[in-house]
């Protein structure tokens, strides 16, 4: 007896992708999620009336129908669109010599760095126009029709061969860091810092570590398409998806945690629940990290020794530390919604030194209570000599120091207006997100290694996440999860819901 035809393990990004994509397709689905919320990474919570983003906080095209963002894509698949904001300038960057807005618009962000260095806007005019040149080829390709298997090259030849063609001329750049690009155009230092910042905020690492077409990706959508915050915060983007797993027939259960991955005979045939229940499929997704899925939910007789220590040498973004704050507003009108702070001349990926900040109730003002702002400041940590012990307390308040001092910068007498105060550190990361040392995602750096895609070396069962494709943020995990779910199709299946979806923009 059978259960469903999938299961997924996790309710984050990835997860509910690849599980509302089945179900769209016909599949029946079961979701086991750990937690009471669903949303893994991307998860929201209320504390006091102040609704809180746990993770991202940055979108682009959620209300644009024409829209190149893997997720919105799926979500128009699964018929459940989310309401969003626009917005622009997308932030304001802090920088030790100074502040410049930071605006999606190409026009208007060059000419924020012509008024820094002239010179360094006309290079950095150079370094775009190549990335958008990679742009223009992939945006020919919906993310939605794409699988992670041999048929690949038969849907491209058969549905896309021009656009593949004119792709020809860009396979360097597709297998580039942005770094390789940079070092042809750019040699102003203040650019260069600023490239190395935004390649930091989207892969966690600078850009010489970053592959070409996610930034590529990223400036072409944010130009083309528009920066936007969904009404709700982000747990409005995991209940759609929710509903549209659940309108197609697929099931969510929630505080089910997965203790083990049932293999027999080199496939996988199922989970095992904490509880002691199995659930029985022919189809397992893990959309827990590579290290998670290895060490914690397989037996070490499943996989071969050299791959799984392979898989697990897999090198790490480190952890976070996290403060979400309820702040009085009073005062604060002019306040805008994102900033990064960059405290000194150091490293920019030196834990504490780079500091995000979200403020989502500058948009939604519902987020808050009357009268008040929810805020989401972090910056990176490494896990290690964490522990919960006597001088913990002591030592969140000490790590979380940087973050207050990033958010002054923004709100001088921030201190003085708080009402709530969390701070969140790596441990808090590794229980609440199941989440291997906390870490964000894998640290692979462009070409270092390849991303371990959708497969793993057992039968029937397939990886969704931040560690199968570049890119720790939601489109990266939301084209995994299409990705997955496409492999597992016929092309026939897909080519149908593409062409629906594109006929109800």
């Amino acid at each position: 007896m059978q259960d469903a035809d999938v299961l997924v393990i996790g309710s984050g990004i990835g997860g509910l992708t690849a599980g509302a994509l089945l179900a769209r397709y016909g599949r029946r689905v079961i979701v086991c999620e750990s937690h009471a919320i669903p949303g893994g990474a991307a998860h929201s919570f209320v504390r006091q009336g102040f609704h809180f983003d746990s993770g991202p906080s940055f979108y682009a095209g959620l209300s644009d129908p024409k829209s190149l963002n893997p997720l919105r894509q799926v979500l128009a698949a699964i018929e459940e669109p989310v309401d969003a904001i626009a917005y622009d300038p997308l932030g304001h960057y802090h920088f030790p010599e100074g502040t410049v807005p930071i605006y999606g618009n190409a026009d208007r962000y060059r000419q924020t760095i012509a008024q820094v260095t002239p010179t360094g806007a006309a290079e950095y005019e150079s370094f775009e126009q190549e990335l958008l040149q990679l742009y223009q080829g992939l945006c020919e390709i919906p993310t939605l029709a794409l699988r992670a298997d041999w048929q690949l090259v038969w849907v491209l030849l058969s549905r896309y061969a021009w656009p593949t063609l004119k792709l020809v001329p860009q396979l360097g750049n597709i297998q580039a860091s942005v770094g390789e690009v940079m070092d042809r155009w750019v040699e102003d230092p203040w650019v260069r810092r600023l490239i190395d910042l935004e390649c930091f905020l989207l892969s966690g690492l600078k850009a010489d570590g970053t592959v070409a077409p996610e930034v590529a990706f990223m400036l072409g959508e944010r130009s083309n398409s528009v920066i936007d915050y969904p009404i709700g915060g982000s747990g409005a983007i995991v209940q759609a998806l929710v509903r549209g797993l659940e309108k197609w027939g697929g099931h969510l259960r929630l505080n089910a945690h997965v203790e083990q991955i049932l293999v027999e005979q080199g496939k996988a045939i199922g989970v095992r629940l904490k509880q002691g229940e199995e659930l029985r499929a022919p189809i397992v997704i893990s959309n827990a990290t590579i290290w998670d899925t290895y060490a914690q939910l397989l037996q070490p007789e499943d996989l071969l020794d050299g791959y799984r220590q392979a898989a697990l040498e897999t090198p790490t973004v480190d952890s976070f530390m996290h403060l979400h704050l309820g702040i009085r507003a009073d005062g604060l009108q002019e306040l805008t919604g994102h900033h990064v702070v960059v405290h000194d001349a150091q490293d920019i990926t030196a834990p504490g030194n780079t500091c995000m900040i979200s403020i989502p109730s500058v948009w939604d003002a519902n987020l808050a209570p009357v009268g008040h702002h929810v805020v989401h400041a972090y910056t990176l940590e490494p896990y290690a000599g964490w522990q919960r012990n006597a001088n913990y307390e002591t030592r969140k308040r000490q790590k979380a120091e940087p973050l207050f001092r990033a958010l002054e910068k923004v709100i001088p007498d921030l201190r003085q207006r708080i009402t709530l105060e969390l701070i969140g550190t790596p441990l808090t990361h590794a229980y609440y997100l199941r989440r291997y040392r906390g870490t964000y995602g894998p640290a692979i750096a462009a070409g270092t290694a390849m991303f371990p895609s959708c497969h793993t070396p057992i039968a029937g069962l397939y990886r969704v996440g931040d560690s199968t494709m570049p890119g720790i943020g939601v489109p990266a995990v939301a084209a995994s999860g299409i990705l997955c779910a496409n492999t597992l199709v016929d092309p026939a299946e897909t080519a149908a819901l593409v062409a629906k979806s594109i006929a109800n923009r």
